[in-house]
C-alpha cells in the first residue's frame, strides 16, 4: 500500500460542502444550454446528423479530459486544474455564442467536453479532505447539486431564449452561462484551499492506457468501472428515447416532457441530500449499490407496461432514486481503494467510462427504438443493468477483503 500522499495544511472535510456549492455554478450554467441545443443547431438550419454530432461531441471529449486532469491533479493539485479548467470551459461558451456554422459548433462542443472532464478533480478533493466512512455522503451531495442546476439551468435558459432571433437569439443564455464559470473559477480562487501539496517526487503515474489495464485488473476498481458502463449505457439510452416514446405512447410533447423530467430531477436531489448518505454509513456503501441498481432494473422492466403518464413519471422518478442511491457510493468506493496518490487519474477514468456509455448508449437505443419496438430501449437497459447488481456485490466483499490487507494507518 502507497504512504499517505502530500498534503498542505488539509482543508477542514466543511471545505468539501464550500467547494460543491460554487461547483453548482457551473452546473447551472451547464442545465441552462442542455436544453437549448437542440434548437441552437438548427439555427443553423443543420441537419438530424450534424445535431447529434453536436450532442456527442461533448461526451468524446469528456471522455478523454476525465482521466487527463484528473492525473495532472493528483501532481500539481486540485485547485490549480480546477480553476483553469473552469475558465476554458466558459471562454468555450462564450465562443459558442458567436460560432458561425455548425462544424465550428462541434469543435466548440468538443473543447468544452474535454474541460468539462473535470468532475475527477472535484471528486479527488473530495476525498482528499473527507474521511472514508463519510466520502458517500459528500459525493452524494455533489450529485444533488448537479441535479439541482439541470433542474434550475433549463427554466433559466428557456426564459431568456429568444429562438425566433434566430442564432442570435441564443447568445444572451451562452453569456450568462460563460458568467456563471468565470464566477465560479474566481470564487474558488478567492475562497478554497489546496488540499494537496504539488508533488515533486518520481512517484509512478502510469499513461492512460497502462492505467487503464491496471484499473481493470483491479478487484474492485475494475468491477465498478464496468458497473458505471452499464448502468449508464442504459439510463442514457433511455433519456435519448424518452421524449419519442412519450410522444408515441401518449401524445406528450416539450412541456409535458419537460415536467416529467423536472419531477426526476426533484427526487434525485432530494435522495442525495437526505437519504444517500445515511442509508450508506448505516448498511454499507456495496449493499446499497446493489439495492440502487436492483431499484433500477424493476422500473426501467416496467415502464412499457405503464398504464398511463402518472405511473409513468412514478417510475422513471423511482428509477431516478434508485440511481441516486447507488451511484455516490461508486466514486467513493475507488476513492478509498485506489492507490492516494493516483486518485484523480484513476477516478477520472471511471468518469471517462460514464461518458463512453453516454456515446453508446444512444446510438444503441436509437436502433432499439427503431429496429425492433419502441419499448426496445427499456428491455435492453434492464438486461445490461442486472450483471451490474452482482458486479456491485462482487466489488463490495473484494473491498473488504482488501481492507482486510491493509496496514493500519494506510489510508490517506
Amino acid at each position: 500500500m502507497s504512504e499517505t500522499p502530500p498534503r498542505q495544511a488539509t482543508p477542514p472535510p466543511w471545505a468539501a460542502l464550500s467547494l460543491i456549492g460554487l461547483i453548482f455554478l457551473n452546473m447551472l450554467g451547464f442545465g441552462i444550454i442542455v436544453p437549448l441545443l437542440p434548437f441552437y443547431a438548427k439555427s443553423f438550419d443543420a441537419p438530424a446528423w450534424q445535431i447529434a454530432l453536436i450532442f456527442s461531441a461533448f461526451s468524446v471529449g469528456t471522455f478523454f479530459g476525465e482521466p487527463f486532469w484528473g492525473r495532472l491533479s493528483d501532481k500539481y493539485g486540485r485547485k490549480p486544474l480546477l480553476i483553469s479548467t473552469i475558465c476554458a470551459n466558459g471562454l468555450c461558451y462564450l465562443a459558442l455564442a458567436f460560432a458561425p456554422n455548425a462544424w465550428a459548433a462541434f469543435f466548440i462542443r468538443l473543447c468544452g467536453g474535454l474541460f468539462s472532464g473535470n468532475g475527477s478533480i472535484i471528486q479527488g478533493y473530495i476525498a482528499d479532505v473527507t474521511p472514508a466512512e463519510r466520502r458517500t455522503r459528500s459525493m452524494s451531495w455533489m450529485s444533488a447539486a448537479w441535479n439541482v442546476g439541470l433542474i434550475v439551468g433549463p427554466w433559466l435558459g428557456g426564459v431568456f431564449a429568444k429562438p425566433s432571433l434566430g442564432h442570435v437569439g441564443f447568445q444572451l443564455p451562452l453569456f450568462i452561462s460563460a458568467s456563471l464559470f468565470g464566477s465560479s473559477a474566481l470564487a474558488i480562487a478567492l475562497f478554497i484551499k489546496e488540499s494537496r501539496q504539488r508533488d515533486k517526487g518520481a512517484t509512478y503515474r502510469p499513461s492512460r492506457w497502462v492505467a487503464t489495464g491496471e484499473a481493470a485488473r483491479h478487484p474492485v476498481i475494475g468491477r465498478l468501472m464496468l458497473v458505471t458502463f452499464l448502468v449508464g449505457f442504459a439510463f442514457t439510452g433511455i433519456e435519448s428515447i424518452f421524449g419519442l416514446w412519450a410522444q408515441d405512447r401518449y401524445g406528450w410533447g416539450p412541456r409535458e416532457i419537460g415536467w416529467a423530467f423536472m419531477f426526476v430531477g426533484v427526487a434525485s436531489a432530494c435522495t442525495q441530500l437526505l437519504l444517500t448518505g445515511p442509508l450508506s454509513e448505516r448498511f454499507g456503501q456495496a449493499t446499497m449499490l446493489a439495492v440502487g441498481m436492483a431499484i433500477t432494473v424493476v422500473c426501467i422492466g416496467l415502464q412499457p407496461f405503464s398504464t398511463g403518464g402518472p405511473m409513468t413519471i412514478a417510475l422513471m422518478s423511482l428509477s431516478a432514486m434508485g440511481q441516486s442511491v447507488a451511484w455516490p457510493n461508486v466514486s467513493a468506493l475507488i476513492s478509498e481503494t485506489a492507490d492516494p496518490y493516483r486518485q484523480g487519474q484513476i477516478l477520472g477514468l471511471n468518469n471517462a467510462m460514464g461518458a463512453l456509455a453516454r456515446v453508446v448508449g444512444p446510438f444503441c437505443a436509437g436502433l432499439s427504438f427503431a429496429s425492433i419496438s419502441i419499448n426496445g430501449p427499456f428491455f435492453q437497459g434492464a438486461a445490461f443493468v442486472i450483471p451490474a447488481i452482482f458486479l456491485s456485490i462482487s466489488a463490495g466483499r473484494r473491498a473488504k477483503v482488501w481492507r482486510a490487507a491493509q496496514p493500519a494507518g494506510g489510508q490517506p
